[in-house]
């Protein structure tokens, strides 16, 4: 009986440490994505502390789902896993265009003073019918039980309202080949954004794990 509760506790511990870590990595992830945009597009340092908040909200719910749904942790389980999101961003984007017809021009979206919020919402039955096939596919891949889907569809959620909203609208803008960059600049910033979370994740999980010690 002592065995099965410390079983559970370090299970407990072990999910724990894996939400600090990656709200950490989240975080941290989101000043170099920050930074990035800087240098290459625009300042947006004034949304610096909601954008950290988000961050810190993705990374934390990508390791708590990752922890329930993978049984043995090791860096080729953790790369693949984040893997599958940026795969999955990317088919949101390939579903946008072959399901939408363009009803505006990128000139026209460039000039907005915010997010196309109108093309967010006429894409929105897609982006839920999407984010609800996301989590069904992630949770088959590492096994089905309630639980896992749960954590998965949570995860997806959040994941797609703060980061891929702009990419299920892309099929109802109209792109021309001069401005085709753009497009792969969203996906470029979506990349980089996960590859520094996913490597800093190491580290600070294993210094978090000898810390807990």
């Amino acid at each position: 009986m002592e065995m099965i509760q410390d079983n559970v506790e370090q299970r407990s511990r072990y999910k724990i440490r894996f939400v600090l870590s990656g709200a950490l990595a989240g975080a941290i992830s989101t000043l170099v994505f920050t930074i990035i945009h800087d240098i290459f597009i625009s300042d947006i340092w004034f949304m610096l502390t909601p954008m950290l908040l988000a961050g810190a909200l993705c990374g934390g719910l990508v390791s708590w789902s990752y922890g329930l749904l993978v049984s043995s942790n090791s860096l080729r389980n953790w790369l693949g896993y984040n893997l599958i999101y940026v795969v999955l961003f990317c088919l949101l984007g390939v579903a946008s265009v072959l399901l939408f017809e363009p009803v505006t021009t990128m000139a026209a979206v460039v000039t907005l003073n915010g997010p196309p919020t109108d093309l967010i919402n006429q894409a929105m039955p897609m982006t839920v019918a999407f984010t609800f096939g996301m989590a069904i596919l992630i949770t088959m891949l590492y096994g089905p039980s309630w639980v896992k889907f749960g954590s998965v569809l949570l995860t997806c959620v959040v994941l797609v309202a703060l980061l891929g909203l702009n990419v299920s609208a892309i099929g109802l803008v109209s792109i021309p080949v001069g401005s085709l960059y753009l497009i792969f600049e969203l996906f470029g910033l979506i990349a980089a954004l996960n590859l520094v979370y996913a490597v800093l994740f190491i580290p600070l999980e294993r210094l978090v794990q000898t810390r807990s010690r």
